[in-house]
């Protein structure tokens, strides 16, 4: 697939709360974000890098930031606290495929809503949008960010409550690229390198991927 572009829907006038910045450089994980945060009733524009994330700041509004800390170039953190200096209204998802302790408080320190770790259930995230959009409402004052998914979870005072996920919102990120990627190999008609054009992956990834999904059943 072509790089994806940076909004991934027209201008149109979305409520409060809608509007989603992802910052992460896997174009894969943008891509399928772009399509959960879609039927979740967010518009998402997508961003490989911090500097590239900077710029869309600078151009315009944005209500939700899902960040990923490791990042080429500047990292997460460092953007982060950058942001907080300039869009003290912005809500921020921290999703990253690390985390430790250290980062995890320093999070908390500069007002995230939520710190999610990759792999993480597509119920969490969407239990941290909505926490994020009320909170861009002003629906939410003060509420204190619960890195739940995180297995070095900072103590404190401060502990959301646990949330119940029904089957179908444990549908983690894999299992939607999983989605993604047979449902890209179907509209392509099985042509294998279309498949991983369309992907923005390599067709050797692709081939790796196909073989994994064969031993679980799923392709023949």
């Amino acid at each position: 697939m072509p790089s994806a572009p940076s909004s991934s829907s027209s201008a149109s006038t979305l409520p409060t709360g809608r509007e989603v910045l992802v910052v992460d450089d896997e174009m894969r994980i943008r891509n399928m974000l772009s399509q959960a945060l879609k039927e979740m009733g967010f518009r998402a524009t997508l961003a490989p890098s911090a500097e590239a994330a900077a710029r869309e700041l600078a151009q315009r509004t944005f209500d939700i930031l899902i960040l990923d800390l490791n990042l080429l170039g500047m990292d997460g953190m460092e953007f982060l606290a950058s942001v907080r200096k300039q869009h003290r209204d912005i809500q921020v998802i921290v999703l990253t495929g690390f985390g430790d302790l250290e980062a995890a408080k320093r999070a908390i320190h500069l007002d995230v809503v939520e710190f999610l770790t990759k792999p993480c259930a597509l119920g969490s995230l969407e239990v941290a949008l909505d926490r994020a959009s009320k909170r861009r409402k002003g629906q939410i004052i003060n509420d204190s960010p619960a890195p739940s998914t995180f297995s070095g979870e900072p103590e404190g005072p401060h502990s959301a409550p646990v949330t119940t996920e029904t089957d179908s919102a444990k549908l983690s990120l894999e299992e939607l690229e999983q989605r993604h990627i047979l449902s890209v190999l179907e509209r392509q008609k099985g042509n294998r390198a279309a498949t991983a054009t369309e992907l923005g992956i390599s067709l050797r990834k692709l081939y790796y991927r196909l073989g994994e999904y064969q031993k679980k059943g799923l392709i023949p």
